[in-house]
């Protein structure tokens, strides 16, 4: 049984059928690439004069198309669109640029032309009317050198110098807007959450409350730590990005700092757990020290000597309590 019955077979489109989805394709990829330039206009100008040079190819496909269509089918197209044809390639809806990276937009636009590439070989093998072969297979040439004229565009718009500006720019706004709160938030959850869990882990000896203590200890500091951070800076004069995702990114890896020591103590085995945690709480630490070496620029060994070793002295301090 099919489940795509709703949609068309690729092979079982008429020409007709195949010429209205090419036009209604070359429409939706020229939307997202203006989309893209849109997207990327104020941070980064030269990339976004690609994307519209983009466009304005994808458009002149399409009037090539439309002209076809007309001279053989008349003034009426079809409307048939991607998602009615089982098995066609899909694009991301619009709405999700908004979380693409410039890097990532680059290889989207790289996937899309590859794609588009596949469907003219594909249609154009399919075709008896010799000028619509011509024409399918001259698209398809042109997707496949549009790398080149990617290239060609680059050169153009995007000089050595303004392409590392534009790669510099988009590493600092990753940094902003999730690293520096995501580090934050590792820093606090497995740092701040040490002192209880371990005290509670001495004082009690019991596995299962020691998890329980962690893991409301870990969970309340993501969710605080996570709207402190929303609600710190809204990102506009900061330039640091949207509060949510900075507020995510911080009260996930709170979560996450926090829970790391806490899960050991699902193992019932008092000191196999403890002896667990303590590794964990090691690994942390110096992954927290790694980070900070490879995005902050700070040196190694002094953020070694700033987490590892504040995070020993709140260790210590939480068996010291738990024991007494």
């Amino acid at each position: 049984m099919r489940f795509t019955i709703q949609r068309k077979r690729f092979r079982d489109l008429s020409e007709q059928e195949v010429l209205a989805l090419a036009i209604s394709s070359e429409e939706d990829d020229a939307r997202i690439y203006r989309g893209y330039a849109e997207r990327l206009r104020t941070d980064y100008p030269a990339s976004a004069a690609i994307f519209e040079e983009m466009a304005l190819e994808e458009d002149s496909h399409r009037h090539r198309l439309i002209d076809l269509h007309r001279a053989r089918f008349g003034e009426t197209i079809p409307l048939i669109r991607r998602e009615h044809v089982s098995g066609y390639y899909a694009r991301k809806p619009v709405w999700l640029i908004e979380n693409l990276s410039l890097s990532r937009i680059r290889s989207e636009a790289e996937a899309m032309e590859r794609d588009a590439e596949r469907f003219y070989t594909a249609a154009a093998a399919r075709s008896s009317d010799a000028a619509t072969r011509k024409l399918l297979g001259d698209l398809a040439a042109a997707e496949a050198g549009h790398e080149a004229k990617a290239e060609t565009l680059e050169a153009t718009h995007l000089d050595p110098d303004t392409r590392t500006e534009e790669d510099d720019k988009e590493r600092r706004q990753f940094i902003l807007t999730y690293v520096q709160p995501g580090l934050a938030g590792l820093m606090d959850g497995s740092v701040s959450t040490l002192a209880p869990i371990f005290a509670v882990a001495f004082a009690t000896q019991d596995t299962w409350t020691t998890f329980l203590v962690g893991l409301a200890a870990s969970v309340g500091a993501g969710i605080s730590m996570g709207f402190t951070e929303a609600a710190s800076d809204d990102g506009e004069l900061s330039g640091r990005g949207s509060p949510i995702k900075r507020g995510f990114a911080s009260g996930i890896m709170t979560t996450v700092g926090g829970l790391g020591h806490a899960l050991p103590y699902l193992i019932p085995d008092f000191w196999t757990a403890t002896i667990t945690a303590i590794f964990v709480v090691f690994v942390e630490l110096w992954a927290i020290a790694w980070i900070q070496n490879k995005y902050m620029d700070t040196p190694f060994w002094r953020a070694t000597l700033q987490v590892v070793v504040g995070g020993a002295l709140v260790f210590a301090a939480g068996v010291l309590i738990g024991s007494g």
